[in-house]
């Protein structure tokens, strides 16, 4: 998977946080998500089966900060 290099939001580096194991919801599969975080701690994640998917914004920031 292509690391994303800037924060959507604020254009900061961005640092590579993990997998989180996710139920998708349009097919029902388990899989993992890539967390992104920058230094202004804006959370992305993205799906890690999915390399050319963009970032989406972490809907439980609190759970990883």
């Amino acid at each position: 998977m292509p690391d994303p290099s800037q924060c959507p939001t604020c254009g900061r580096p961005l640092k590579y946080g993990g997998l989180v194991l996710t139920v998708r919801e349009d097919d029902g599969k388990r899989t993992c998500r890539a967390l992104w975080k920058c230094a202004t701690r804006h959370l992305w994640w993205q799906w890690s089966d999915r390399p050319d998917a963009p970032l989406e914004t972490c809907p439980v920031p609190s759970l990883f900060a």
